[in-house]
């Protein structure tokens, strides 16, 4: 199939199964003697899947790339993607709790502007231009 064809089963536009090429994360078929255009099998299609579905789930194209590689080596085993997939969900759990941390902080920093003052007596304002650290000490860092 034409790369266009390749990227309409997966789902992509073309840019994105080059970008991966470029990536090292899917090969490039060759390109045919004379003026043809490359062919592109089907393991291509189920690549980029597997690729989009890691990004789905939080990995990065560098973390989809060694899933890929531990996919394709007969050895590996689950307890090597369990590894990886257990790294991502501590990482995600972090991100969570800075995003949670965030979001209290924001919640007080709302609920303490009246929002009826000048910008010199912003709540709000004051604790992003006073380089005290109120936010950072709000969020817990």
């Amino acid at each position: 199939m034409t790369i266009g064809a390749a990227a309409r089963e997966a789902g992509v536009g073309v840019e994105t199964i080059r970008f991966y090429e470029r990536s090292g994360l899917v090969p490039q078929p060759p390109k045919p003697e004379g003026a043809g255009v490359r062919l592109y099998p089907a393991s291509t299609v189920e690549q980029v899947r597997f690729i989009k579905e890691a990004q789905e789930l939080g990995f990065s194209l560098r973390e989809a790339q060694d899933l890929l590689k531990l996919r394709a080596n007969p050895s590996a085993e689950c307890s090597d993607v369990r590894s990886l997939a257990a790294a991502k969900l501590d990482e995600i759990n972090r991100k969570i709790q800075r995003l949670q941390n965030i979001g209290a902080t924001l919640e007080r920093l709302v609920a303490a502007c009246p929002g009826n003052v000048g910008l010199q007596e912003c709540p709000v304002m004051e604790a992003l231009t006073s380089h005290s650290g109120h936010c950072r000490q709000a969020e817990g860092k």
